[in-house]
């Protein structure tokens, strides 16, 4: 009897609202089994999320993914409960309308876009090593493209906050340059990342609070696509004609040099740093 191959699994952090729900839809409709990383629920009147959470084809970890306790513990049980990752999509963020920080006492923006989808690839890099695609999509944005300047060293605390094009974007940027800065390494060990500007997309939710400008809403509303738009940029980041790249950023689905490369390094280094200092070795004195 011929036995059938084992459904591809992706794991998909934020995937319960926006691009992340859009590309969970996709996923499931094709087959895939997916695994949510989420702080909040689905809800509750999503048939394809019902029907997937009763067969198990969708399963949930919850976590505040900058609260570093909250993530270890989730983390550790997708590691303990979850036989193999295909694809990681990198997805959880989001743009704050003031200055935040997290429960580690860096800005928000930083935590969540930067440091932590680092944290959540080495920790599920056995996973993605158990897999078939062993490939990592971190999702990035346009948002810093046009920014003519970038300093590091006020990421974790910057003087001053501006909403989008403030910390948004360049953590955004930061991330991109890790990825691109970290792909030697990975490679060696045989996992492809990529990072993947999804593009503008309606994501606004009634009765949130959002970090996009005044005066940018009625646009986003009136002109910018469904979310399955950028969902769908993601998904050919991970499976499209790029998919034997390793560290490129990819913009409307083309591979795009990015400004201040030599910052990737450094960049690196201190999400490191951060990993090893605040993750690794805390939970080896648990």
């Amino acid at each position: 009897m011929r036995r059938s191959h084992p459904p591809r699994t992706a794991l998909i952090t934020g995937a319960n609202h926006g691009i992340g729900l859009a590309l969970t839809h996709r996923l499931l409709n094709e087959g895939w089994e997916v695994i949510s990383l989420i702080r909040s629920a689905f809800a509750e009147d999503d048939p394809l999320i019902g029907q997937a959470l009763s067969s198990r084809q969708l399963r949930i970890y919850k976590a505040d993914l900058s609260d570093f306790g909250q993530l270890r513990s989730a983390l550790q049980d997708i590691n303990r409960h979850e036989a193999y990752i295909d694809v990681l999509f990198n997805n959880a963020g989001g743009s704050f309308p003031e200055l935040f920080l997290s429960k580690q006492g860096r800005e928000l923006h930083y935590e969540l876009q930067t440091v932590v989808p680092y944290i959540i690839t080495m920790e599920l890099k056995p996973l993605l090593l158990k897999g078939t695609l062993h490939t990592v999509v971190n999702t990035s944005s346009n948002a810093f493209m046009m920014k003519r300047s970038f300093d590091p060293a006020s990421l974790e605390r910057p003087a001053k906050f501006q909403m989008l094009t403030g910390p948004y974007a360049d953590t955004k940027r930061a991330m991109s340059l890790w990825t691109e800065a970290v792909a030697s390494e990975l490679a060696a060990e045989g996992i492809l990342i990529r990072s993947a500007d999804p593009g503008g997309n309606n994501t606004l939710r009634s009765g949130k609070k959002s970090g996009i400008p005044f005066w940018l809403r009625p646009i986003t509303r009136m002109f910018f696509p469904a979310p399955a738009h950028g969902a769908g940029l993601l998904y050919q980041a991970a499976l499209g004609e790029h998919s034997g790249r390793s560290g490129v950023f990819l913009h409307k689905n083309q591979v795009t040099p990015l400004k201040f490369s030599e910052h990737g390094s450094t960049i690196l280094k201190n999400v490191q740093a951060i990993y090893e200092r605040e993750f690794v070795q805390t939970n080896s004195a648990l």
